[in-house]
């Protein structure tokens, strides 16, 4: 064997180990871990525990909002009040409009489910549900056991810093009542600030907006394309759309929206992308270099791993807890 022929050789096998160690690190499709308490929610009023439902049974409300919160003791109040009363106010016109938020402690060490606990008790835990995890998960994570536990036929995420204005809600209600025929269709609609990226890049530093770029180019590369804003923490999905999404997403942390979206597209689900207004709040948990360099990796990992049929796409696997 020749110099070159041994070069190929050695990168034939680092190749193969590489897809062996990738392939032995994960699975085909995700392993939900849900503790048994977290399948509980306590009424504040009576301090009984009570089950959640899950997103496989007949949707008993018009909408669910699943607010993900990780130590949110400062910003979750003044969200929660926008929510509430643009929710109530909508019930003043529509009687038979009937929702749930559901706030889902992501593993929080401060006084997170306190906050959400007076919101429960305020609004009875038939409107405000608190769902405390064990341990922290990753957004993503906490998203997903809020959806898996919701009883809405549409399921809206945000985030629990309040930047997304929450009346816009209508505009994406108007968007996936237009894209489907049917509410038991599989749609998507994604709020987006994509409109407002020339302002944000002259509030932004330099290298803030080089990573800003950066991260819009590894989107399109690693397959999720013709989406300005994947990132928008205000998404709205049919409750057919969530199931099988939710069911199938690996990447639990800052990634899964790509995830997701990949996903939605490869499955031929219907999705829409509509402005919404968004203000910047202090407090973000996303750090520049570290949290780029996360999404990076989770990024390409999406890529690779269903390029490569480690993670599978279809039939969606049956909910399993552990």
């Amino acid at each position: 064997m020749d110099f070159l022929e041994y070069v190929k050789f050695c990168a034939f096998v680092g190749s193969a180990l590489s897809v062996g160690f990738l392939m032995g690190m994960t699975t085909p499709y995700p392993r939900i871990v849900r503790h048994k308490e977290e399948n509980y929610f306590t009424d504040p009023v009576t301090q009984t525990r009570q089950e959640f439902p899950s997103i496989e049974e007949e949707p008993a409300l018009d909408l669910s909002v699943i607010v993900p919160a990780y130590n949110e003791e400062d910003r979750l109040g003044k969200m929660l009040d926008e929510c509430l009363e643009y929710l109530n106010k909508r019930r003043m016109t529509r009687p038979f409009l009937s929702f749930e938020v559901i706030i889902v402690s992501d593993g929080s060490t401060d006084r997170t489910v306190e906050v959400a606990n007076k919101y429960s008790r305020a609004n009875g835990c038939d409107h405000v549900r608190v769902l405390p995890l064990v341990r922290n998960r990753g957004k993503g994570g906490a998203v997903r056991l809020g959806v898996q536990s919701c009883r809405g036929q549409y399921i809206l995420f945000v985030d629990a810093d309040g930047a997304t204005h929450f009346p816009d809600y209508e505009k994406l209600e108007s968007s996936i009542k237009t894209i489907i025929s049917d509410p038991k269709d599989k749609a998507v609609v994604i709020g987006s600030r994509a409109h407002l990226e020339q302002e944000s890049i002259a509030q932004r530093s330099a290298f803030r907006t080089f990573l800003m770029y950066g991260f819009h180019t590894l989107v399109w590369f690693f397959g999720v394309r013709g989406i300005k804003d994947t990132q928008c923490g205000f998404k709205l999905f049919t409750r057919t759309a969530a199931s099988v999404l939710f069911q199938l997403m690996h990447v639990e942390r800052w990634a899964f929206d790509v995830e997701l979206l990949f996903l939605a597209q490869a499955l031929g689900m219907k999705i829409d992308e509509v402005a919404v207004n968004w203000t910047e709040i202090e407090g973000s948990k996303v750090t520049p270099i570290f949290s780029w360099l996360q999404m990076a990796k989770d990024l390409f990992l999406i890529w690779f791993r269903y390029a490569t049929n480690i993670w599978k796409i279809s039939p969606p696997p049956k909910h399993h807890s552990e």
